[in-house]
């Protein structure tokens, strides 16, 4: 990781319930210069910010603000797809189905696998955990991901949102599984055994001796060094977002073309609460830079 960019991210490091309390007030700069105040840390103070009727451009100013808070564009992942990952969680928030609710990892299958396009990100402190390679399915594609299924034995990826649930140990050591939200999409992931787990041949070595990372039977595989941390930062009922600009599954997703309003009343509520900020570590904004280990 650029060392200028971890130290130009720790100067951000501030609250997402600050800056969305002042959109519309100040400029972005002027927003990330002075905006101090947390969202509440406890999961029952952090509701959906969604009812049921039509498309909010608030949800869009919302979601643009975190992105430009953390600085995403830096990490390579591009804004419409994290605006597509926040909407699919805030639905996911709205149904109960999110029990682990600060949490929202986007893996982003329409990079290349030589980057780094596996997203970890805290919605509530307004951080990028990690930021590091993730495989595909080896009938999915060699460098990049063109096909995906939700059949038995196909060795694809699958796309759409998913939540992690339980962790196991198995063939490939401490691995994760997922739950499907995505009927004929991604509902057969855990009967296919697509699980979160690491690899040896997902890192910055096997990608320059090979010219890419490893592939994987369908299983989006991490590096091996810090999976461990990895699964523990999203178990247990996250939000886990697979994308790619899959003509199929744009027109198909349930959850990419639902319609919603926000509600202002939850948003102030939420807001009135308000948290001292964070000190920064050594880390800078907390982003953990993995997946370069030789």
């Amino acid at each position: 990781m650029n060392l200028n960019i971890i130290e130009h991210m720790s100067k951000k490091n501030i609250g997402f319930s600050g800056l969305v309390l002042l959109v519309g007030l100040l400029s972005f700069s002027s927003v990330k210069a002075n905006a101090a105040d947390k969202i509440p840390t406890d999961d029952k103070n952090f509701p959906s910010l969604l009812t049921s009727s039509a498309d909010a451009p608030q949800l869009k100013h919302q979601s643009d603000s975190l992105y430009d808070l953390i600085a995403l564009n830096l990490y390579g992942l591009e804004r419409d797809v994290f605006f597509t990952a926040y909407k699919g969680y805030q639905i996911l928030l709205n149904k109960g189905a999110i029990k682990k609710k600060n949490i929202l990892t986007v893996c982003d299958y329409s990079q290349s696998s030589n980057n780094k396009r596996l997203y970890i990100i805290d919605v509530k402190e307004g951080r990028l955990l990690y930021n590091t390679f993730v495989s595909h399915g080896k009938n999915s594609g060699g460098e990049y991901a063109t096909s995906f299924s939700n059949l038995q034995s196909s060795n694809k990826s699958s796309l759409g949102f998913m939540v992690t649930a339980e962790t196991y140990r198995g063939k490939a050591g401490y691995s994760l599984r997922f739950n499907g939200m995505e009927a004929g999409i991604n509902s057969n992931v855990r009967n296919r055994d697509i699980v979160l787990h690491g690899s040896n041949f997902v890192n910055t070595r096997v990608m320059q001796e090979r010219g890419t990372i490893g592939n994987s039977l369908g299983c989006p595989a991490v590096p091996l060094a810090q999976h461990k941390q990895i699964i523990d930062a999203i178990k247990g009922g996250s939000c886990f977002f697979v994308n790619h600009p899959d003509s199929w599954y744009t027109r198909t997703s349930a959850i990419i073309n639902a319609k919603f309003d926000l509600a202002p009343e939850i948003n102030n509520a939420v807001l009135a609460q308000q948290l001292p900020e964070k000190t920064g570590g050594s880390t800078g904004n907390g982003v953990t830079e993995i997946g370069t280990l030789k």
